[in-house]
């Protein structure tokens, strides 16, 4: 929000400064009528003439005087600046609204309005407006997009003061600006059964005693049709009336997103590179876990996670999902590249954590980082990795020298350790790629001969 006036104010530096500012405003037209009126008056002394004196006097005079004037006018001019929406997915448009108001009780002269944006996010909007009258507000909007996820400032936004002769211009700016936040593109994908909704909400719902003394237990008031196995006679004898335990309380299922940002595993910048193609696979992921109620945790190989509240990173079940999701999103839009070369710090955060799905999303994987990533498998829990072919995304032929074999022996040791492992060749689809994911762990779990699940 910016709020302000853009009009000249004293100044400690007193009238020397005021003099050089509206000096420096002459436009074009203003500067060569002053050359001209100086040459006129140049050529009036030498040659004599009274009459060419007094016309480079007011050629001379016209823009001095209207750069007094200007500089000398006190505007009391407020301004404000509107985003909707303020979160906006990569290769969509937001819109900005401008709103100026004149709280001054003179009317103001031609405005020229104007609107300090990244280049990545369009051109420089600039407007004109007319006369505003005493009170009057004068409202206008532009759009902006951008392919690229960060975050953007906008403003501040600038005042261009001009007189009705055109010789003089003086810019006035606003204090404050506002940011755009530009998030990963999400792509919705299909339910599929997950392993940890055996112990969340989910058709596979089951609770769990909670893990307290019997002087520890919460008890409340019997109800009708309460087991009477479950009366406590100790809080009974205590209150006078029967009192049962409380509850099994539903444990809700949980879910690691982790997200390999190393520099070496990805090759490639811009909005269609390797690395986009994974935080954007992370943020579907993270959003359409959040929407079936699980317990988010974003991870990634530097051992950071995100929210970072609640046991082990996890957010906390009082979260709301706007919030969790929110706070997600703007953590993706404005992640980059770690200096990290490998995935043990990441490793470390999950060997000690609880069961849960661990979603994976990694780069180009050598034999060490593949071992690494195989014993993040956790035995209570699903696990899923998608493994970008470098080889496609780097657009090489197929007959192309080299070790790379399509990520093949990768993702053979990842499966050999319990993960459902998925290539990702360039420009494939998540939802595609979900689906075949959960296609593999079907065909797994019927040679297997069990339920399971990921």
């Amino acid at each position: 929000m910016d709020a302000g006036g853009p009009g000249p104010a004293p100044t400690e530096r007193g009238e020397t400064g005021g003099v050089r500012t509206a000096l420096a405003g002459l436009t074009t037209r203003g500067r060569s009528f002053l050359a001209a009126g100086v040459a006129a008056a140049i050529c009036a002394y030498v040659l004599g003439q009274s009459d060419l004196l007094r016309v480079g006097l007011l050629l001379s005079v016209l823009p001095l005087v209207c750069a007094t004037v200007l500089y000398r006018t006190r505007y009391q001019v407020a301004g404000s600046r509107r985003l909707s929406p303020g979160r906006v997915p990569a290769g969509s448009e937001a819109r900005v609204h401008l709103r100026v108001g004149n709280v001054s009780r003179l009317p103001t002269g031609l405005l020229m309005l104007q609107d300090r944006v990244p280049y990545v996010l369009g051109p420089r909007p600039r407007f004109v407006l007319d006369r505003v009258e005493p009170g009057g507000h004068r409202e206008v909007s532009y759009r902006v997009r951008s392919d690229l996820r960060g975050r953007y400032p906008l403003g501040p936004l600038q005042l261009r003061l001009t007189d009705p002769f055109g010789m003089c211009e003086l810019t006035r700016s606003f204090s404050t600006y506002d940011d755009l936040t530009v998030i990963p593109r999400v792509e919705p994908l299909p339910p599929v059964r997950l392993s940890g909704e055996a112990k969340g909400y989910g058709e596979g719902r089951m609770r769990s005693l909670a893990l307290a003394g019997d002087d520890d237990v919460i008890p409340r008031g019997y109800r009708y049709g309460d087991d009477l196995r479950r009366v406590h006679w100790r809080s009974t004898a205590r209150h006078g009336e029967l009192m049962v335990r409380r509850e099994e309380q539903p444990q809700r299922a949980r879910c690691t997103v982790l997200l390999d940002t190393r520099r070496p595993a990805f090759e490639g910048a811009g909005p269609d590179s390797a690395f986009e193609w994974a935080v954007s696979g992370a943020a579907s992921v993270l959003v359409h876990m959040l929407e079936r109620g699980f317990s988010i945790r974003l991870l990634t190989d530097t051992g950071d996670s995100v929210p970072g509240e609640g046991a082990d990173g996890f957010a906390a079940v009082s979260q709301g999902t706007n919030e969790t999701a929110g706070l997600m999103m703007d953590t993706l839009a404005v992640i980059g590249h770690s200096d990290g070369t490998g995935l043990s710090r990441a490793y470390d955060v999950l060997r000690g954590g609880n069961d849960g799905l661990l979603v994976a999303f990694f780069g180009d994987l050598d034999e060490e980082q593949a071992a690494v990533a195989a014993r993040m498998r956790q035995r209570g829990g699903g696990a899923v990795a998608f493994v970008l072919d470098s080889r496609t995304w780097r657009r090489e032929p197929a007959d192309a020298p080299g070790p790379s074999d399509g990520g093949g022996e990768r993702l053979r040791l990842l499966r050999e350790a319990g993960w459902t492992a998925v290539s990702v060749p360039r420009g494939a689809g998540l939802e595609e790629l979900w689906r075949l994911a959960d296609r593999e762990r079907t065909g797994l779990t019927a040679m297997n001969g069990g339920e399971g699940g990921w």
